[in-house]
């Protein structure tokens, strides 16, 4: 069946396009849900008055891509979840939790267009996840998953260095305080001699 599309449906086409699709695909999916119409003389008519407010669209929605493909190449998503020792997760990582994750960072991404490896990850570690963006235009964000025991021992790692150096800058401070005593003494009786 030929129809138009009136939105952009992935792996399909653009708005505005003349696509062919199964007679099922389109009377059960594209036309009741308004992503389509049938491919007429009136209809063709009509998409072709809007074309310029068409392209209009796609060139705006070329931008928005372009610049949340800068966003998204310079971010990582870091997902603390509970794992066992092996680093084999309880559970598995979705495209739904790395797009609530990318949300709090204030990026907005639909959540079928963020393709994970193997579909759900099971094991710590850092992974490429891929954006489909406008258009074939993809972005490729780094995905670092961790235990909440290598999150735990990190702090840990962390506090006890802390703590050595604030020991070796109390060791530091002692010992720059006995050497101006030192100076202090060593320079009191050189006046009285005088």
């Amino acid at each position: 069946m030929k129809i138009i599309l009136c939105n952009d449906v992935v792996n399909l086409g653009e708005e505005g396009d003349v696509v062919v699709v199964k007679d099922g695909y389109a009377r059960n999916y594209l036309l009741p849900t308004g992503q389509a119409v049938l491919c007429n003389k009136a209809n063709l008519a009509i998409v072709a008055s809007r074309a310029a407010k068409i392209e209009k669209r796609k060139a705006e929605k070329r931008a928005a891509s372009a610049s949340l493909k800068e966003k998204l190449d310079a971010t990582t998503v870091t997902l603390v979840v509970n794992a066992g020792e092996s680093g084999k997760l309880f559970g598995s990582v979705t495209s739904q939790m790395v797009q609530e994750n990318l949300a709090k960072q204030g990026i907005e991404v639909e959540r079928k267009k963020i393709e994970v490896p193997t579909h759900a990850i099971k094991m710590t570690g850092t992974y490429t996840i891929t954006v489909h963006l406008y258009e074939s235009e993809l972005s490729h964000v780094k995905l670092v998953i961790e235990s909440v025991e290598q999150v735990k021992e990190r702090e840990r790692a962390a506090q006890k260095a802390a703590a050595e150096a604030a020991k070796a800058a109390e060791k530091a401070a002692e010992e720059a305080q006995k050497a101006s005593e030192a100076a202090a003494e060593a320079a009191t009786p050189a006046t009285e001699e005088n």
